[in-house]
């Protein structure tokens, strides 16, 4: 069946993307949760309208996910915490903690889910922790956790 995504539907398209689809997949999941409306020669019109609208949208938010990464990629954030004497940490410092330290430091709001932290910190030092804002925009923030 040829259906018009009208959001985006992970694993299957974007919003506007015209595609064939399982009869069953779209019955059953598509059409009732109103994901997707059967494509019609009438609903072209439509579906370029939505692709333009989720072009602009993408423009603009690459390019805010930009602006972001210029000012944060040359700044070190500082981050106290209680370590020991051989420079290991009294618990950790968490995706959480790294956010809450850049909108304090740098009044950049960061989401803790755009932070890739595959380990929290443990140990006192340099680290480099890998931001995605976009799609195309990725970048590595350096975080610098002092003994307080």
């Amino acid at each position: 069946m040829r259906v018009v995504l009208r959001t985006d539907v992970g694993g299957v398209g974007k919003k506007g993307d015209i595609l064939e689809v399982a009869d069953g997949f779209a019955r059953n999941f598509l059409l009732p949760k109103g994901r997707a409306i059967v494509a019609t020669p009438g609903v072209q019109a439509q579906a370029d309208a939505m692709r333009r609208s989720r072009d602009v949208r993408d423009a603009r938010d690459r390019e805010g996910a930009e602006a972001v990464a210029r000012k944060l990629v040359p700044l070190v954030i500082r981050i106290a915490a209680k370590a020991g004497r051989e420079g290991r940490l009294f618990g950790s410092v968490t995706a959480a903690d790294v956010a809450e330290a850049v909108t304090a430091q740098a009044n950049v709001e960061l989401d803790r889910r755009k932070l890739h932290i595959e380990e929290p910190i443990r140990t006192v030092g340099s680290h480099e922790v890998p931001v995605k804002l976009h799609a195309d925009v990725e970048f590595r923030l350096n975080v610098e956790v002092v003994a307080s």
